[in-house]
């Protein structure tokens, strides 16, 4: 048995050199499970040696266009692959409202094409298992492997003013990994991740954009809903995560000076753990 947390994509909605729309892969044994699914997932999974119909589930964070980009061309991908095949639709789990919605009209904008394709060859209609749950502020299972070794929880955290935004919580055999997904620090994602053997946690620095804020203040108003470098190593400090694992880069770094900027931030907040500045691809195996 060996978990593996891979980042899918570390990029934020700006377009940036090297780095995919969100996304965190947990794969164990055959279970493959994607969290948000942002421009170029597939590609990433392909790079992976992950094809669309190997995803057992995806999990949706919130409705923000940068965590949603890919996750259609994801289900279509997957037809297209699987259609002379058996196989299962793709579940997608997501918390109700925005994010449930996307998932239930996604597809429409390609009724056409997938009318045509259909009749051209017989396949069969594109289905989709979408499960949805209440965003919650206390942990709630939301997914559960048939054999009962894999377990998600979900936990609502504060990205206001995006309503029903959830960090993940994975269980298996080997351990625990947390996702926050977009979020202010917050005690909710500290609570889930207390112990855990990974937590992928969003991150942006405020330094490199101090001079920006004075003439765009429209800036701190988007830094306002994301995790600070500095707070985020008090959080993982706090609750003792063995790995901390940085996505969603804010300003995405482009050498390695501005990638040690972000562990020096996160060692400023009290963090002694392994950190982990993410770039597309990186893992760590439990």
């Amino acid at each position: 048995m060996a978990t593996k947390v891979t980042l899918t994509g570390t990029g934020i909605p700006n377009v940036a050199p090297g780095r995919a729309g969100a996304g965190v892969c947990v794969q164990f044994e055959d279970i493959v499970l994607q969290f948000d699914a942002g421009r170029a997932t597939c590609n990433r999974l392909s790079e992976m040696n992950v094809r669309p119909l190997d995803v057992t589930a995806v999990f949706l964070t919130h409705l923000h266009s940068d965590h949603v980009f890919g996750l259609p061309e994801l289900v279509l991908t997957r037809w297209i692959e699987g259609q002379f095949a058996e196989f299962a639709p793709l579940t997608i789990v997501s918390p109700s409202g925005g994010a449930t919605r996307f998932v239930q009209r996604m597809l429409e904008p390609f009724d056409e094409d997938i009318a045509v394709r259909r009749d051209h060859t017989g396949s069969p209609a594109v289905t989709i298992d979408s499960r949805e749950f209440p965003a919650s502020f206390a942990p709630t299972i939301v997914w559960t492997s048939d054999d009962g070794k894999v377990v998600v929880k979900s936990m609502a955290v504060h990205h206001e003013p995006v309503p029903d935004a959830v960090a993940y919580q994975i269980t298996t055999p080997d351990g625990v990994v947390v996702i926050s997904g977009d979020t202010r620090v917050c005690a909710e994602v500290e609570a889930l991740s207390r112990g855990a053997d990974v937590l992928v946690h969003e991150i942006f620095r405020r330094a490199p954009l101090a001079e920006i804020i004075k003439t765009t203040p429209v800036v701190a108003t988007i830094l306002d809903y994301h995790a600070d470098s500095i707070e985020v190593g008090t959080l993982a400090q706090n609750a003792q995560v063995k790995n901390l694992m940085l996505t969603h880069l804010g300003p995405p770094p482009s050498n390695e000076k501005q990638e040690q900027a972000f562990v020096d931030d996160v060692r400023a907040g009290g963090y002694t753990g392994n950190v982990v500045v993410g770039r597309d691809l990186m893992s760590i195996t439990l």
